[in-house]
């Protein structure tokens, strides 16, 4: 359900593609676009359709639905605004399934490729073609993933602009920035060797697919310095394998130093 409401999200999002759209200001620099609004509408109608009894958390609608139920769906309907509304195809629809604490279904859609990422309780696969393979991590690429949109800048806290220009990280890794959490979804298939980003994630719409994705692939993942993403300084290190994360990590941990635990 959750793959053909992301796939039907997809479409959505393809039939807006450079084409006039209205867009809401959200404040602080941020904003949503009409095909935001629209794929989040078309996800919430399927699923609520077949599951009435649920809550809702989305992106631009916020909660709705059965506020007691045990069972919550974590929906952003189009990761990547910015990239979208600048005509560059480079976007997500993020799909979460959360029952009591634990995600349970996790499905990341590339509208533009077709391409959906899932995972359940047996694994991580991307479907293509109709077809469903298996994710597998593979840190080869050298490429590292770092969010700049995510970042919440205060005294002594993670600064990826310092990660950026660490004479470590240069020499070991390759350097990217798309803009959209599908790159998340990139680690699982081995077309990322890390993701790093900042930020409390608990209950992300963002990020709880990718997160989950990951995890089922068989990627190492963490808060920023290696502890619990749910424990401060929170932030996620997600890596292809455990050389790759102990780097980054180690880096990470030099930056912020003593101050890592107070925030």
């Amino acid at each position: 359900m959750a793959i053909r409401a992301a796939q039907a999200a997809s479409a959505v999002i393809r039939s807006c593609f450079h084409t006039p759209m209205t867009s809401y200001s959200k404040g602080d620099n941020d904003f949503a676009t009409s095909a935001d609004i629209a794929a989040e509408k078309t996800i919430l109608a399927m699923i609520s359709e077949a599951r009435p009894g649920d809550r809702f958390i989305g992106e631009e609608s916020g909660g709705s639905g059965t506020a007691t139920s045990d069972r919550v769906w974590l929906i952003d309907p189009l990761c990547g605004t910015r990239n979208f509304a600048a005509g560059t195809p480079h976007v997500a629809v993020n799909i979460a399934t959360r029952v009591g604490t634990s995600i349970t279904t996790a499905v990341a859609a590339d509208p533009f490729t077709e391409e959906v990422f899932w995972a359940d309780g047996d694994g991580a696969w991307i479907r293509r073609d109709g077809h469903d393979l298996a994710l597998t991590p593979d840190a080869d690429t050298r490429l590292v993933e770092v969010n700049l949109d995510y970042w919440i800048h205060h005294e002594g806290g993670f600064d990826p602009t310092r990660l950026l220009a660490d004479r470590t990280f240069n020499a070991t890794f390759g350097t990217r920035v798309l803009s959209t959490t599908l790159a998340v979804a990139w680690v699982a298939a081995g077309r990322r060797a890390a993701y790093v980003t900042d930020g409390d994630l608990r209950d992300s719409v963002h990020f709880a697919s990718g997160i989950a994705l990951c995890e089922a692939a068989g990627c190492v993942v963490t808060g920023l310095i290696g502890q619990p993403i749910d424990a401060p300084p929170y932030g996620l290190v997600a890596a292809a394998d455990a050389k790759t994360h102990a780097t980054l990590v180690e880096i990470i941990a030099g930056q912020l130093g003593s101050k890592a635990t107070t925030r």
